[in-house]
C-alpha cells in the first residue's frame, strides 16, 4: 500500500543556479534538515552514488544509507533512502523573481514493514512521524530560502 506523499514548497528571492549550488552540496543536508545529521556521498552526485547518513531525533541516533535516483541539474535531485524504499526530491522550478522549490517525500510501493514497525515501537508511531517530517520539510526549505537570500 502506497503510503502518503508529504510534500512542502517554497518561493525563493535567488536564481536557480543559487538555491541548486546549496541543495545539490549534500554535505550541506544537516544544515537544512533538523533531522539529518550527516550525509556523505561516496563519490561524484549522479544517479547511483550511494550515501552514508545519520539521523537524530531528540536523544536517538539511527544511520541509513541511500542511492542517488535522479539528477538534473538545476532542476531535480532525488534520493531513495534503502532502509524504508522512500524516495526524497526537490524539484527546482525558475519563476519571475527567482526559484519554486518543493521537497517530496513519495513511497509509491509503501515503506517496507519493518521501517513502519520501528517508527510505530519508538518514535511514536507513523502519523506523528509523518507530520514531523513535514515540519522538518518546512525548516528545511525555509533554511534553504534564508542562505540563498542572504
Amino acid at each position: 500500500m502506497a503510503a502518503p506523499l508529504l510534500q512542502a514548497e517554497i518561493d525563493i528571492n535567488a536564481p536557480v543556479a543559487e538555491v541548486w549550488s546549496l541543495i545539490s552540496d549534500l554535505t550541506n543536508m544537516p544544515k537544512w534538515s533538523p533531522q539529518c545529521r550527516l550525509m556523505k556521498a561516496f563519490g561524484e552526485v549522479r544517479p547511483g552514488t550511494r550515501t552514508f547518513n545519520i539521523n537524530r531525533r531528540n536523544s536517538l541516533f539511527w544511520p541509513t544509507t541511500s542511492t542517488i535516483t535522479e539528477l538534473i541539474p538545476e532542476r531535480k535531485l532525488a534520493f531513495r533512502v534503502n532502509a524504508n524504499n522512500t524516495v526524497w526530491s526537490y524539484e527546482l522550478e525558475p519563476t519571475a523573481t527567482g526559484t519554486h522549490v518543493v521537497e517530496t517525500r513519495h513511497a509509491e510501493n509503501g515503506v517496507k514493514a519493518v521501517s513502519t514497525m520501528t517508527v510505530n515501537a519508538v518514535l511514536g508511531g507513523v502519523p506523528g512521524f509523518e507530520k514531523e517530517l513535514v515540519d522538518g520539510m518546512n525548516t528545511s526549505l525555509a533554511r534553504i530560502k534564508a542562505a540563498a537570500e542572504r
